[in-house]
């Protein structure tokens, strides 16, 4: 008995903790994406507020009820660590492939965590809506992330963009094209054109408007749901 109060009080704290962390997760990364990277791009470091963005997705997993998501999140940002290390024996390709992937699988825990907090039955507020816009820009990280594997992989995957460099300047080219192909905006300065990079971005562009489309959809039917209660 004491261990099932133990847990309903876990419980009911992380419902309470949950929906501010979604605030603060999204001015964190809302900073890191268009003030963090600009500036990255022109010389200053941003590695603090990449740091604190990161330790916040940890804490709002850790926030979670679903486990696999924590295993996943601390998988990733255990090899986005060990990507920094020194090369020693490894190949750099290896280094490449665990430096984004390790981005890629940590903030697609996070995606999953964030959206199961938004989309779960329930009254829609102001900081499920902050959680919608979290999601949606964390497919654009994601995206950016692969985007930045296929370059160092493949540096003629892009063209009118110079060589890709493990530096600040890549995060900050493969962010713009994201987000640009996500909101299909599509400026053509940026052009992808290996094939696989190509399929990403067509799947990238897909997703932006069905995800627009869908969230508007779920959230209004959960609203006219709660208020037939």
């Amino acid at each position: 008995m004491v261990v099932d109060n133990t847990w309903r009080s876990v419980r009911a704290w992380q419902d309470q903790i949950r929906d501010p962390s979604l605030t603060i997760l999204l001015v964190l990364e809302l900073c890191t994406i268009f003030v963090a990277a600009p500036l990255a791009a022109k010389g200053l470091p941003m590695a603090r507020t990449v740091a604190n963005t990161l330790v916040l997705a940890v804490i709002v997993v850790m926030l979670s009820r679903k486990w696999r998501a924590i295993v996943v999140i601390l998988l990733g940002l255990a090899a986005t660590v060990v990507s920094f290390l020194p090369p020693g024996e490894w190949s750099p390709v290896l280094g490449t492939i665990a430096r984004h992937g390790g981005e890629m699988l940590a903030f697609s825990a996070l995606v999953w965590v964030v959206a199961h907090a938004v989309y779960a039955p329930g009254r829609i507020t102001l900081q499920r809506l902050l959680g919608a816009i979290v999601v949606y820009l964390n497919l654009a990280v994601i995206f950016a992330a692969a985007y930045g594997l296929i370059w160092e992989l493949i540096p003629d995957a892009f063209a009118n963009i110079a060589a890709p460099t493990v530096d600040q300047h890549e995060v900050a080219n493969m962010l713009y094209f994201s987000l640009t192909t996500l909101t299909t905006t599509g400026y053509g300065d940026i052009v992808p054109v290996d094939p696989f990079a190509r399929s990403l971005a067509n799947l990238e562009s897909v997703i932006g408007p069905l995800f627009l489309a869908m969230t508007v959809a779920r959230l209004v039917s959960m609203e006219l749901a709660d208020r037939r209660r």
